[in-house]
């Protein structure tokens, strides 16, 4: 067996999975949360065993505490650490920059590098940061690879990541087109081809990663050329709790007469808007459900969000001059044959149809979700991003 530890981490939180490289299983999984609070929680799955999720509530002041605990909760409950050829710790890192092109071996440079592109992702890579040190202070024997949302997304052409401002200002302040979820967009545009037994690079594909966070990727051959998100994940498509695209005078609208500071109105864009702003409620499921009982407000959020995937549904068929695959994926994505139906509703004209009676039902399975007759196929395929860095940082080490 060989085993990478898989570490993604948030301001007050991290996840973790140990997976057995040589046969892609998971072997234990877990979370710590409420880091820094009075209380903190955690819990953690041994999947060969049969005690089921162990639980439990205790101090946990910082990242290395909670990689403490985390340590402890593989000694208690396994699989032993010191038995699973542990080869390397893999890090999900949402910001790379246009510095990081691939999968990265971190050393105190690179650690550096991450820290300073804190600027693009204040609310990410600092948490990110805490996770590498508390990891590698833990794990000091192993490599730790850092693998980013953002790499996937580097090949698309200048046209696609440049905005239309001022080229010096833009050059002086990175600001371009990064992307993100790319880690998601790659495994699944490449898990489409296998499942499809066609060769990736003759595939051309719209992934749409539906999730509390949600972005849209062509990708031609296997390479990305488009993406939703922006400089940050709030450009694109609508989301939980996100706008996604709004017209920039807005702000100013906002500022001018209602008074709200630049701190507001990133609070109202980044946690206020999306399907919470519109309904009252960020979780899908409660929006989905309450319009399938007639809830008007909720039924008119949903066309919004369904106008918006359609839109970039349609840009993307332009980009990539023709279309194979749309591939729905993540929590939303994956479960909910209702919002897959309302998304592509009415592109039959483009060669997409969804079959009723392979989309409805529900299941966790790669699966076709379109018509035979329809000249684009369409697939749900579930989204592994904890596998797909564990294998980013095999092949880098």
């Amino acid at each position: 067996m060989t085993a990478i530890l898989v570490i993604n981490s948030g301001s007050s939180s991290f996840k973790y999975q140990l997976i057995d490289i040589d046969t892609e299983t998971e072997l234990a999984g877990g979370l710590v949360e409420r880091i820094g609070e009075a209380t903190g929680h955690a819990r953690h799955t041994n999947t060969a065993s049969d005690a089921g999720r162990q639980e439990a509530n205790l101090p946990i002041p910082d990242h290395t505490a909670g990689f403490e605990v985390m340590i402890a909760a593989f000694a208690e409950h396994g699989p032993q650490l010191s038995e699973a050829n542990l080869v390397a710790v893999g890090h999900r890192v949402v910001q790379g920059g246009s510095i990081f092109t691939g999968p990265t071996v971190i050393d105190d440079a690179v650690q550096q590098q991450i820290t300073d592109l804190a600027d693009l992702a204040p609310l990410h890579n600092p948490a990110h940061v805490q996770a590498i040190v508390a990891a590698r202070a833990n794990f000091p024997d192993v490599p730790h690879v850092a693998v980013f949302d953002t790499s996937f997304h580097l090949t698309m052409p200048p046209a696609a990541y440049t905005y239309a401002i001022d080229t010096a200002l833009a050059a002086e302040h990175s600001i371009r087109r990064y992307g993100f979820h790319g880690t998601s967009h790659k495994f699944v545009s490449e898990a489409a081809a296998e499942f499809l037994g066609r060769p990736l690079a003759e595939l051309k594909t719209i992934v749409l990663h539906l999730g509390n966070g949600a972005s849209a990727t062509a990708v031609d051959g296997g390479k990305s050329i488009d993406t939703s998100m922006g400089l940050t994940p709030l450009q694109g498509l609508v989301m939980g709790t996100r706008s996604g695209d709004i017209d920039p005078a807005v702000l100013f609208h906002l500022h001018r007469k209602a008074g709200l500071s630049i701190e507001e109105l990133d609070t109202l864009l980044n946690k206020k808007s999306g399907m919470l702003g519109l309904t009252g409620n960020g979780d899908m499921r409660d929006v989905e459900d309450a319009a399938v009982a007639g809830d008007a407000v909720a039924q008119a959020a949903l066309d919004v969000y369904y106008h918006r995937i359609r839109g970039y549904v349609g840009n993307y068929i332009a980009q990539l001059g023709g279309l194979d695959v749309i591939v729905f994926t993540a929590g939303v994505g994956e479960n909910s044959g209702i919002i897959r139906a309302g998304a592509l509703a009415g592109l039959e004209g483009l060669g997409i149809e969804i079959d009723p009676a392979r989309n409805d039902p529900f299941s966790r399975v790669a699966r076709v979700v379109s018509t035979d007759a329809s000249r684009v196929t369409v697939l749900v395929i579930p989204t592994n991003e904890e596998l797909e860095i564990a294998r980013e940082s095999r092949a880098v080490i």
